[in-house]
């Protein structure tokens, strides 16, 4: 989450046209000055709870003790808000978000505020975790009035749901202030803010349902990895400046634009940057794991926040960069990126839990903080000496209170035997420790990922028990995150179930049972994925224009059905989606399915075609589409493929499909692929079929020669 003054949300507001907005903070500039006295916690008031009690939302429970009467978004609340005339106060956060407890620390604790609240306004909170189409409007509106976004996001609506103010963290005396105002000129000047509420739906929300159609070329990849890189840094990795996300999305597509072109500077890009994370106080030294993002420019000091997606899409820049270059390094920050899920971030019954907090013990990223004598307690004189110059620490600490961020330094072996001891003794001493809050939320858009993740893992590494994880955790959402019809559900938690399915939810879990397919070869996964994606195109696209809504139309109280094409901190849907089409499409040799991802892409070219390097993952899809792609299957009188298989997966092949034809599987594969029902071994030894675009070469059972022609096939 980021931390934004209310002037500055004030001034780009008057920026549109809306300037009797300004009003609504008599002393706008106590933001920022407010802010900075905002360390004072002031104690948990002991409440009746309120609205939240029987959410299943770790957030929205956080919330349920507050003295403001919070609702959750839905019916009772909204149709409240319409008999009583009032002003919906709608607060949208996530249960590990740090200025979201600061917020609530210093306001929604507070007697004074809740008053306010209570008495004029309808107030409102959203898990935007659990309701992402609802963040998306609401964010849309507060990026376009402010500038800039993040949580907490504090929006004003009318009783209607339309948005006349938006802002992100208040301190209480700001609030205060907007709060009186705002309820002073719903009774004075209500007509102009239902205007304003009006002019910001039409020219901000209503667009966000249009397409604009238009192909994206090679080219125009080509030309997106080009822009990408006027906002790499040189000499600390990464991109911009501060704060700095890792975006592993912006990796994957200079992996991709490397393996088009051969731009080696593309390559050196996406290696510089991985390093630097992996060796920053953005990684966490001891535990594993990446932190949601860095407030410098250098990777040294963090927002301690771990969110499951981040880890995800790291381990698979991480996975894709060790098939492109097989140095070992990045096989290694992988294993260790997917052991610290596996240990920190699973349920038991085999789903991933959704993110652990950045604070402990009321003092953000205590859990991870080291002075130079807790290293001497926990490791003895000899290995604290090490571990000294190892992590780059001082006795004055680079953080708070002489407290040391761990950052490795370049000279440091990723195993170095003495490196692995340390870590893991100051790991057992960092247990004992009072932990973050972990967010135990299920969420099936997110799991897809880390499925994908740990399938990509184990077929490139050779590791069962990656694969393995992943078909536990597909099995887990396939009957917990589901209703009896087979559609996706978008959460669990508790033992209960809830949601309905959106676009994320089943593009990411389709890309992630596509990916353990051709991990395990299992065709259970490759039904799933099928059935899925038939399931996804009946209930989510666009049929006249093209693409994918993000959520069904079962909100009536949703402002729009958005459609959206960005990244942001998820890779976009609709990109994902028309990867995975195609993908499938090729896979089991169904042109319907690969002609509706193609569609996909098709539907947004023109809208973002000047700007693709803002949309990596579109990147990814056209260049998916367009560029040179292999369709191989492995013909076995065995049941492993081997070598064969051992063979093609050495090859970085980005845009190539694996189906294997075992005696086991051959009945099932047929009937998912029918074009495979001829294909059979040439001699008692694996054979693959190794196609380009649909044109097949000559088959061939010598692993040697199967290498070769899939490298050709992967060239423009």
């Amino acid at each position: 989450m980021r931390v934004f003054a209310a002037k500055d949300s004030l001034h780009r507001t008057a920026g549109v046209g809306l300037a009797v907005l300004a009003a609504l903070l008599v002393a706008p500039g106590c933001a920022r000055k407010c802010l900075a006295n905002s360390v004072g916690m002031s104690p948990r008031l002991q409440q009746p709870a309120n609205h939240l009690i029987s959410e299943t939302s770790p957030y929205l429970l956080q919330h349920a003790h507050n003295p403001v009467d919070w609702y959750p978004w839905g019916e009772e609340a909204l149709e409240r808000a319409k008999r009583e005339d009032k002003p919906i106060f709608l607060s949208i956060g996530y249960s590990t978000c740090h200025w979201c407890h600061v917020m609530e620390r210093e306001s929604f604790e507070d007697k004074e505020v809740a008053k306010l609240l209570n008495d004029s306004f309808i107030a409102i909170k959203i898990d935007r975790e659990q309701r992402p189409d609802l963040d998306h409007i609401y964010m849309q509106v507060t990026q376009a009035l402010t500038g800039s976004g993040g949580w907490p996001m504090t929006l004003l609506l009318t009783p209607e749901r339309k948005p006349f103010f938006a802002g992100t963290y208040f301190p209480k005396e700001a609030l205060t202030q907007l709060l009186t105002r705002a309820a002073e000129l719903w009774k004075t000047k209500r007509a102009e803010l239902e205007n304003n509420a009006a002019e910001i739906t039409s020219k901000v929300l209503m667009p966000s349902e249009s397409s604009a159609p238009g192909d994206l070329s090679l080219a125009d990849v080509d030309q997106a990895a080009a822009g990408l890189m006027l906002a790499y840094d040189p000499q600390n990795g990464g991109f911009g400046s501060r704060p700095k996300f890792p975006q592993p999305t912006n990796l994957t597509m200079l992996l991709r634009a490397w393996h088009a072109t051969g731009k080696a500077e593309y390559l050196k890009a996406v290696e510089k940057t991985i390093r630097a994370i992996r060796r920053g106080g953005v990684y966490d030294q001891v535990g594993y794991g990446i932190h949601r993002y860095s407030t410098d420019a250098t990777w040294t000091v963090p927002h301690f926040e771990k969110m499951l997606y981040d880890q995800a899409l790291f381990a698979m820049a991480c996975v894709g960069t060790y098939q492109a270059t097989k140095n070992p390094f990045y096989k290694r920050i992988a294993d260790e990126v997917l052991t610290y899920v596996d240990r920190d971030m699973s349920d038991p019954a085999g789903g991933f839990l959704s993110a652990q907090d950045a604070d402990s013990e009321g003092s953000e990223g205590k859990f991870y903080l080291w002075t130079e004598r807790q290293l001497s307690e926990a490791l003895g004189e000899s290995d604290a000496k090490f571990a000294r110059q190892a992590f780059r620490t001082s006795p004055g600490g680079n953080f708070e209170e002489s407290t040391n961020i761990l950052r490795l330094a370049d000279d440091v072996d990723l195993l170095d035997p003495r490196l692995l001891r340390v870590q893991s003794a100051l790991l057992a001493a960092r247990v004992k420790r009072v932990p973050p809050q972990t967010d135990d939320k299920v969420l099936t858009d997110w799991n897809g990922l880390m499925i994908a993740a740990y399938a990509q893992a184990g077929a490139a590494f050779g590791e069962e028990r990656w694969t393995a994880r992943a078909a536990k955790a597909s099995g887990f959402i396939l009957k917990r995150n589901a209703d009896s019809s087979g559609q996706l559900l978008h959460q669990y938690r508790g033992g209960k179930s809830a949601g309905v399915g959106g676009l994320d939810d089943y593009a990411f879990i389709i890309w992630g049972l596509t990916d353990l397919y051709q991990a395990d070869f299992d065709p259970i996964w490759l039904a799933e994925a099928k059935r899925l994606a038939n399931v996804m195109k009946d209930t989510l696209a666009d049929q006249a224009a093209g693409g994918f809504y993000m959520a069904p139309t079962g909100d009536k109280y949703a402002l729009t059905r958005p459609k959206t094409a960005e990244d942001a901190a998820l890779p976009s849907g609709n990109a994902v989606a028309a990867l995975d089409l195609v993908r499938l499409g090729r896979l089991i040799g169904d042109p319907q399915l690969e002609s509706l991802g193609r569609r996909t892409v098709l539907a947004f070219g023109t809208r973002i075609r000047g700007a693709l390097h803002a949309f990596p993952t579109f990147a990814v899809a056209a260049d998916y589409v367009h560029g040179p792609g292999n369709e191989v299957v492995i013909a076995s009188p065995s049941t492993s493929g081997e070598p064969m298989l051992a063979a093609l997966r050495s090859v970085y092949a980005p845009r190539a499909v694996f189906a294997l034809k075992t005696p086991a599987s051959a009945s099932a594969l047929a009937e998912l692929a029918p074009y495979t029902k001829e294909l059979r071994p040439l001699t008692d030894k694996a054979t693959a079929y190794i196609c380009r675009n649909r044109a097949c070469d000559l088959p061939t059972d010598d692993p040697t020669k199967a290498k070769e022609i899939l490298l050709a096939g992967q060239r423009r």
